[in-house]
């Protein structure tokens, strides 16, 4: 089974990928964090858009935390300047050692250009140019005692390929298990594939598909997302756009909704496709809930994967 040749690359084999954390006070989100590490998931994903300064988030996690690991999914490179990107990853780095990974994106037109007032412009180019100035750039301070950790968000083939040489892999979201297939063929054997996946509890085909399609509403209108559904031949109806939702082929392929053994048999689908790390982000009925239960419930069910 391809599962068991990936490392994890020390992120466990399960993960959360969450927005819910930004939510809460602090000092809840913390409490949260602790539990998940007591619970056995390797890795909390972290996004950065509207919400908390991811670096500040992060090191504010992982105090409140011993082992479980913290990762940005994902900064932006247009947030913040190359040379103050590798200063905050190096920071966490010297800090936290091989808990912190920095999770890095050229992430989408409209965040690039309205969001931080930014030129959007040849993506892939200009994530080799941002990477050659991190790697290049003068950090004066304590340094870090290992190699800091670094992972691409990626979808399309050049930003994969590029994932594997400039950092430890690739962190795609939004990806259906086919994705997963055509990405680790892309990266070959060795490096980290830890894609996404949503997951929704809710066993009533109407009341599943309703609020996976309000999670999907902003995603299915993002080009970088479209295009990549498109090349795993996802049909422009399928995807749906402002005025249509995507099909229930689309919402099925994206989110896993159903009982706890629906959920699991779509994460091990990822890992049977390659996947070395799966982050589940679980979707609920009430967008600002802590779904501390169905994150009980699925730590439970996913241990021995």
């Amino acid at each position: 089974m391809a599962s068991t040749s990936h490392n994890h690359h020390g992120l466990g084999r399960v993960g959360v990928w969450t927005f819910a954390l930004d939510l809460q006070p602090m000092s809840r989100a913390q409490e949260a964090a602790h539990e998940l590490e007591e619970l056995g998931y390797g890795c909390i994903w972290v996004p950065e858009a509207v919400g908390r300064e991811p670096f500040a988030s992060c090191a504010l996690l992982l105090s409140g935390t011993e082992r479980i690991g913290v990762a940005t999914g994902i900064a932006s490179m247009y947030a913040r300047s190359a040379i103050t990107m590798q200063a905050g990853w190096r920071t966490l780095a010297e800090a936290f050692g091989d808990r912190f990974t920095l999770g890095i994106g050229a992430s989408h037109e409209h965040m690039a250009t309205k969001l931080h007032k930014s030129t959007y412009e040849k993506p892939y180019s200009s994530m080799v140019e941002y990477l050659d100035q991190m790697d290049n750039g003068l950090f004066a301070a304590a340094a870090p005692s290992t190699t800091p950790r670094r992972v691409l968000a990626a979808l399309g083939p050049r930003m994969l390929a590029l994932s594997a040489e400039r950092g430890l892999g690739a962190h795609p979201y939004f990806v259906p298990p086919e994705h997963t297939k055509v990405a680790r063929d892309i990266l070959g054997d060795g490096p980290l594939l830890a894609p996404e996946q949503a997951v929704l509890l809710e066993t009533d085909p109407i009341k599943a598909r309703d609020v996976a399609r309000k999670h999907m509403a902003t995603y299915i209108r993002l080009p970088n997302y479209a295009n990549n559904l498109r090349r795993l031949g996802y049909t422009d109806a399928d995807i749906g756009d402002k005025n249509n939702p995507p099909s229930d082929r689309m919402v099925d392929a994206i989110v896993a909704w159903g009982t706890i053994d629906d959920a699991v048999t779509r994460v091990k689908a990822h890992f049977d496709a390659g996947a070395s790390h799966v982050s589940i982000q679980v979707l609920d009925a009430d967008a600002a809930a802590l779904p501390m239960q169905q994150w009980r419930e699925l730590a439970e069910a996913t241990k021995h994967l």
